[in-house]
C-alpha cells in the first residue's frame, strides 16, 4: 500500500477518534440526573465539571508516552483510563458497587478527563507528521470533529435507551466508558506514522477538496437534525445510521486513492518507455532512469519537502514562525499574558457555559436539553472547522486574516451571546448557544496555530499546554461563581433547585462583561502583533 493511502488511512482514523473523544462534552446532557443519583449540591456537581478539566494539568504525560511508547499503546492507555474513570462511576450508580464517596467520584472524574488527553496527543503526532506541510489545516480539520462528539453520544443514547431521565444519566457513562476502547481498537492500526517526504502535492488537492465537501456535509446534517422542529420528525435510529454514515464517508478517499493506485501500477506494467541516458528534474512531470527506463516519481509534480527557512535572532526559524522560544521565555513575554487571558475569558467561557448548559435549560424550564447540547456540539463542530478552512484556502493570499483579528471578531459575538441569554425567550437560548458554540469552537481550533506562530514549534507540546491551562482555572473560577450565584437564588432549606431566570441572570451579565474585556485584550495582542503578520503574507 502507498504512502499516500496510509496518509488518508490515518486521517480517516483520526477523524473517527475525534469524533468520540469528546466525553467531557456530553456532561450537560445527564448533569441534572447525575446530580441527583449523587444526592450532590451544585457547587459539587460544579466541582466535577471542573474535575473533568483538571484532568489536562496532567495531560503532558501522554506527551512524554508518546515520545517512547508506540502510537498503538499511547492510544489505547487512554482509553483504558476513560474506562476505568467512567466505568467505575457507572457500577456505583447502578448499585453494582457501593464503596465509592463523592471523593473516589471527582477523582475517577480528572482521570476520565485525563484521558482526553492522550488520544489528543496521538492525533496530533499523527497529523502533524503526515501532513508536514499541512498540519495546521489538518490539525484545525479533525479537530473540528471533536465538537460533533456530543451529538454522537446523544444520538446514540435517545436512540438505544428511550427511558427515564435516571437511566439515560446511566447510559452516558456507559458509553463514555466503552465508545472510546471500542473506536481506538479500530483506529490503532490506521492512525500511525507515515514516511513522507513531500510538501503538498497537485493531486492531495483533490483529497484536500473531497475531505471538506465530506466534513461541511456532515456539519450541515448535524445541524438540521439538532434543530428541535427536525429533530422531532426524525426517528432516533435515523439520526445514529444519518450521523454513521457521514463518518465513514471519509472512508472513499483512502479507497479512491487504492484504486488509482492500481490503475497506475497497471499502466507502469503495460506501457514502459524508452528513453535518453539524461533526468527531467523541473516541471510536473517530474521522472527518474531506471535501467534506461523513465519511470515517474510516486508523486509526480510536487514540491520536494523543501522547507522555506528565514533567519531569526541567530536561529533558523520557519516561515510563518515569530521565534522559537522555551516555555520560561514564553511566561515573560506580554505576548503571552495578553493570549493567555483572551483565551481565558472567550474559549474557556465557552466551555464553562456549555458545561452549565444542562442546569440552566432545567432552570428556565426547558425541556430539549438533549437537542439543545447536540445544537451546541454541531455549531461548535462548524466553528473549529471553519478556520481550518479558510487557511487552506486563502493562507497564501493577501487576503488572509490574521490568527489576532480573528480572535477579536469572535470575542464580540461571544459577548453578545452571553447579554441576550437575559432574555427569557426560549430562541435567545437557542441562538445564544449556537453562537457561543460556533466561536469558542473556533478560537480553540485558532488557539493550535496561533501557539505555534507567536511561539514556535519546537516547546509546541509544552507551550501549548501552559496555555490551555486556563481551561481548568477558569472552569473552577467560572463555574463556582455561577454555582454560588445559583445557590443563593435557590430553595434555601430545600432541595437547593433554583427555577426562574434570576438563577442565571447576574451570571451572564458578568460572564459577557469579561469577554467584552477578552475582546479589548485581543485586539491590543491584535496591535502588537501586526507587523509580524504583515511580513508573514
Amino acid at each position: 500500500m502507498s504512502s499516500r493511502t496510509l496518509q488518508w488511512l490515518s486521517l480517516v482514523g483520526i477523524i473517527w477518534l475525534q469524533s468520540i473523544n469528546g466525553t467531557n462534552t456530553n456532561f450537560p446532557a445527564y448533569s441534572s440526573q447525575l446530580k441527583h443519583l449523587l444526592s450532590i449540591s451544585q457547587v459539587q456537581l460544579n466541582n466535577l465539571a471542573f474535575a473533568s478539566d483538571a484532568g489536562k494539568l496532567l495531560g503532558w504525560f501522554s506527551g512524554v508516552a508518546a515520545f517512547y511508547l508506540p502510537l498503538w499503546l499511547v492510544l489505547l492507555i487512554g482509553s483504558s483510563l476513560g474506562l476505568i474513570g467512567y466505568g467505575l462511576q457507572y457500577l456505583f450508580v447502578t448499585n453494582q458497587i457501593s464503596c465509592l464517596s463523592y471523593g473516589h467520584v471527582f477523582v475517577l472524574t480528572v482521570i476520565a478527563g485525563n484521558s482526553i488527553c492522550w488520544i489528543n496527543t496521538v492525533s496530533y503526532v499523527v497529523a502533524i507528521r503526515n501532513f508536514p506541510s499541512d498540519r495546521q489545516v489538518v490539525v484545525g480539520l479533525t479537530t473540528s470533529y471533536l465538537g460533533l462528539s456530543a451529538k454522537v453520544y446523544t444520538d446514540i443514547v435517545d436512540a438505544a435507551f428511550p427511558s427515564s431521565p435516571i437511566e439515560r444519566a446511566k447510559a452516558y457513562l456507559l458509553l463514555n466508558s466503552v465508545l472510546p476502547v471500542i473506536v481506538c481498537v479500530i483506529a490503532a492500526p490506521l492512525v500511525r506514522e507515515v514516511d513522507v517526504h513531500v510538501r503538498r502535492p497537485r493531486d492531495m488537492k483533490v483529497g484536500f477538496i473531497a475531505i471538506f465537501v465530506i466534513t461541511m456535509t456532515t456539519g450541515v446534517y448535524a445541524v438540521i437534525s439538532s434543530l428541535e422542529s427536525i429533530s422531532r420528525k426524525l426517528s432516533s435510529w435515523s439520526r445514529v445510521i444519518g450521523i454513521g454514515v457521514f463518518l465513514l464517508a471519509p472512508l472513499v478517499i483512502p479507497a479512491a486513492e487504492k484504486i488509482v493506485e492500481l490503475v497506475r501500477k497497471y499502466r507502469d506494467i503495460n506501457t514502459e518507455r524508452k528513453v535518453y541516458h539524461f533526468t527531467i528534474e523541473e516541471g510536473e512531470g517530474a521522472a527518474r532512469i531506471e535501467n534506461g527506463v523513465v519511470k515517474e516519481t510516486e508523486e509526480a509534480g510536487e514540491d520536494i519537502g523543501v522547507k522555506d527557512q528565514r533567519e531569526e535572532g541567530g536561529e533558523v526559524c520557519e516561515v510563518g514562525i515569530k521565534e522559537e522560544i522555551g516555555v520560561k521565555e514564553m511566561l515573560k513575554r506580554l505576548d503571552f499574558w495578553l493570549y493567555f487571558f483572551v483565551y481565558l475569558f472567550g474559549a474557556t467561557l465557552g466551555i464553562v457555559f456549555l458545561n452549565n448548559l444542562g442546569q440552566i435549560a432545567e432552570s428556565r424550564g426547558y425541556s430539549g436539553t438533549s437537542s439543545l447540547v447536540s445544537l451546541s456540539s454541531s455549531f461548535g463542530f462548524f466553528g473549529r472547522l471553519i478556520p481550518s478552512l479558510l487557511d487552506y484556502s486563502f493562507s497564501r493570499t493577501k487576503y488572509m486574516i490574521s490568527r489576532p483579528g480573528s480572535i477579536v471578531a469572535l470575542m464580540a459575538p461571544t459577548a453578545g451571546a452571553f447579554l441576550l441569554l437575559v432574555n427569557k425567550a426560549n430562541l435567545s437560548l437557542n441562538i445564544s448557544t449556537a453562537v457561543i458554540g460556533v466561536c469558542s469552537g473556533a478560537i480553540t481550533s485558532i488557539a493550535v496555530s496561533t501557539t505555534t506562530e507567536l511561539f514556535g514549534t519546537k516547546n509546541f507540546s509544552i507551550n501549548h499546554n501552559v496555555v490551555v491551562a486556563n481551561i481548568p482555572i477558569g472552569s473552577f473560577a467560572f463555574g463556582y461563581l455561577a454555582a454560588l450565584l445559583y445557590r443563593k437564588e435557590g430553595n434555601i432549606g430545600g432541595d437547593g433547585k433554583c427555577m426562574g431566570m434570576e438563577c442565571y441572570r447576574k451570571t451572564f451579565i458578568i460572564w459577557g462583561s469579561f469577554c467584552f474585556l477578552g475582546t479589548f485584550l485581543a485586539f491590543a495582542l491584535y496591535l502588537r502583533t501586526r507587523k509580524f503578520y504583515l511580513r508573514k503574507v
